[in-house]
């Protein structure tokens, strides 16, 4: 259930915490065994001339069952997150986790540690069945291959993050509510933002190795190297093989991506070895190609600054909203008032209404940088290989395939919940690009 975890933006900057960067490629995030280019130059290029995404009679049912199933579920997230939040508060387990972490220490940070732990615990506990049905359909649909001790053990880190990062902004964030009760909404907004950008720059060295294996690409695919550097050059830009990293992701799942994370210093470019596995070279340098895009075109400090305004116009609006709704059921939810630790889970309540609309922004958003990145790689690496358009096109087609992509989307759903273009509309966007044949200039590389 990930509903929570975008409203959780407000106490844990989930954003530079998970550090979901740019992909190539959203369908599903999994991939599988890893191989060197030199295995992928075994595949030779599919010789089928894509006009349009298309799936085989047996996968098409396959992908349109799927796909429904993950628009229910999505609905039903969000519900389902108002009620826990509001079942915690409603049997006053909000207020007993507050007295707990009371009685145990006079020490407010050491409150707001017991607090989150509990509280964090309580809804994870309460969504853990839609987890694990979550994962049990990408596992029956062949999607994810990762075991359920590993899939534990990644749950489980995770709780641990939200725990010590959001219980330290608990506290911060109730710090301020009492020193500044009508203005903590702005002060806390800017108290977070060195805290997310701190969190986002050592996310690569620290966070994401808690889940994943990385290694330097050179050292796990040497062969790829001048290849990728051949973009590079074209694009004018310099990006060292030190900033390239192969990651193993086929323990995990069957799908191929590629993203960028990081900024200055922890700047990168990871991709997947399900992907060097699975495709030809030259679909690699298109995903490369497209990651390069983020990299060039700063969608990375884009994407930070616009979630940064969300996060501002979200957190105002739940100081518009909390006094009412304490007002209204505080009293018998034992809630002292806003500055008590058991306001939490109320104000999240708030959030996670008004987050549903932020959400539909921040994809909007996203979506319009992605398909950036795709005319990017389009561009930079035209005259490199002979056809990027449909080395693309058959990368994305792949991809659907794993991923099982719905040929036909709903429209809602695509506007609610996708953060990339549909695949159908980036296939068909691949395979009709081509400015300089029709006498217009390139946007991004001449």
């Amino acid at each position: 259930m990930k509903a929570i975890s975008l409203v959780l933006l407000f106490v844990l900057c989930s954003i530079s915490l998970t550090a979901q960067p740019a992909n190539t490629k959203a369908v599903s995030q999994t991939p599988s065994a890893g191989a060197s280019s030199s295995q992928a130059s075994a595949s030779a290029p599919a010789s089928r001339r894509i006009t349009a995404y298309t799936l085989p009679p047996d996968l098409y049912q396959k992908a349109r069952h799927l796909n429904r199933m993950r628009f229910v579920y999505r609905i039903f997230s969000f519900f389902y997150a108002l009620f826990v939040l509001w079942l915690i508060l409603q049997a006053r387990w909000s207020a007993r986790f507050r007295d707990w972490a009371e009685r145990v220490s006079r020490f407010r940070i050491l409150q707001a540690l017991i607090f989150t732990a509990l509280f964090a615990i309580t809804f994870a506990l309460l969504q853990l069945p839609f987890d694990i049905l979550e994962e049990w359909v990408a596992k029956l649909y062949h999607i994810s291959v990762q075991t359920w001790p590993s899939w534990a053990g990644d749950w489980a880190k995770g709780q641990v993050l939200l725990i010590v990062v959001g219980g330290v902004l608990v506290w911060i964030l109730y710090a301020v509510i009492r020193r500044s009760p009508r203005h903590w909404w702005f002060y806390f907004w800017l108290i977070s933002l060195p805290i997310l950008l701190f969190l986002f720059f050592i996310s690569p060295f620290v966070i994401e190795p808690m889940f994943n294996q990385f290694e330097p690409l050179a050292s796990k695919d040497p062969q790829l190297i001048p290849l990728l550097e051949r973009v590079t050059r074209q694009a004018g830009e310099e990006i060292p093989p030190q900033r390239m990293f192969w990651m193993k992701a086929s323990d995990k799942t069957n799908f191929t991506n590629a993203y960028v994370t990081g900024f200055g210093a922890s700047k990168r470019i990871v991709i997947w070895d399900t992907t060097i596995a699975k495709e030809t070279p030259d679909e690699v340098i298109v995903d490369f190609g497209h990651e390069m895009g983020h990299y060039v075109l700063g969608h990375i400090w884009k994407g930070l600054l616009f979630s940064a305004a969300l996060f501002l116009a979200l957190i105002y609006a739940g100081y518009r909203s909390i006094d009412w709704l304490l007002s209204c059921c505080g009293t018998r939810w034992h809630i002292r008032s806003l500055d008590d630790w058991a306001s939490l889970p109320a104000l999240l309540l708030i959030l996670t209404v008004f987050g549903s609309a932020a959400a539909v922004a921040e994809n909007t958003f996203s979506r319009y940088q992605e398909h950036q990145a795709d005319v990017y790689a389009m561009e930079v690496t035209h005259g490199i290989i002979p056809d990027p358009g449909q080395a693309a096109a058959h990368d994305f087609e792949l991809a659907g395939e794993i991923g099982l992509s719905d040929p036909d989307p709903n429209p809602i759903n695509v506007f609610l919940f996708f953060d990339h273009p549909p695949i159908p509309d980036r296939i068909l966007f691949f395979v009709t690009y081509n400015p300089w044949i029709q006498g217009r200039k390139p946007q991004f590389v001449n």
